[in-house]
């Protein structure tokens, strides 16, 4: 294995997790894959076509040339737009297509692993024409692909892999957003501290401080006389940051303490997935 030791840990979260939505949707009948998901306007079938297009493009495939309809109510912006392409695309495939391709992409991609030697400061294609880091693009990749993962567990009654690597991922993904929710979004006060208590498969206790200048910082130690703590179970964590679900749907599974104008300005911008 000639994989850099960085990268490692984002090449194993994407392997259990994509083997898992491959054991998924394997065994589904046609009108399983027509199942709504957490995505809004997404099927499994949409969310499955969307992770083969990720996969795709991490192997550096053309993009589809396709025409989108234009009576696809969720698609409102043009990074939607990009994202869609290669949704749509797939939305009239049968379910042995969408398993075969699955299966023949992951093949292709452990083979692309097996041989990746690149430095992760490398410098690769990003979505929507950007350039990003080999570490990010694979560290993004991870996370990407176990909250689809979760998607699919939702949308299937099949709930699982709330601490897998992935779960790892994103945990360390989500916290690095959170200065910016409280400090910016939210608008925290100045010198003030907000503390998260998280429970579940995946635990954590968190404080944002934000100093003089309005700048957020994550640290590990708790506070004393914070402005606002906010406890909630992991699934909820990510099922709001990836803007699943809104704070009303979930309102009796968070404990808000503190300020309510500031924990709810926090609650209101905590999805931070496009």
């Amino acid at each position: 294995m000639s994989l850099h030791p960085t990268l490692q840990p984002y090449a194993d979260a994407w392997t259990h997790s994509i083997e898992a939505i491959s054991e998924l949707v394997t065994p589904l009948v046609e009108g399983e894959w027509n199942r709504r998901t957490p995505c809004p306007g997404w099927s499994v079938r949409d969310v499955v076509s969307h992770v083969i297009g990720l996969d795709c493009e991490m192997l550096g495939d053309p993009r589809p040339i396709h025409t989108l309809p234009r009576d696809l109510y969720h698609v409102t912006n043009e990074q939607q737009r990009y994202t869609e392409m290669q949704v749509d695309v797939r939305r009239h495939h049968t379910a042995p297509e969408m398993t075969s391709e699955l299966e023949y992409v992951i093949i292709r991609r452990n083979r692309q692993l097996r041989n990746e030697s690149r430095d992760p400061g490398t410098k690769v294609r990003g979505p929507y024409g950007s350039e990003l880091t080999l570490e990010e693009s694979m560290r993004r990749h991870a996370f990407d692909v176990w909250v689809h993962e979760q998607d699919l567990r939702a949308a299937l009654g099949r709930p699982g892999n709330l601490d897998s690597p992935g779960a790892h991922i994103a945990r360390d993904y989500l916290l690095a957003e959170l200065p910016a929710v409280v400090a910016e979004k939210a608008d925290a006060p100045r010198s003030s501290a907000v503390v998260f208590d998280v429970h579940g498969p995946i635990e954590f206790l968190r404080t944002i401080r934000v100093d003089i200048q309005g700048r957020g910082t994550l640290e590990t130690a708790p506070a004393l006389g914070p402005a606002a703590t906010l406890t909630l179970d992991w699934e909820t964590y990510v099922r709001l940051a990836c803007g699943r679900v809104t704070p009303e749907q979930v309102a009796d599974r968070v404990k808000a303490e503190g300020e309510p104008q500031l924990t709810t300005a926090i609650l209101r911008n905590f999805a931070v997935t496009p």
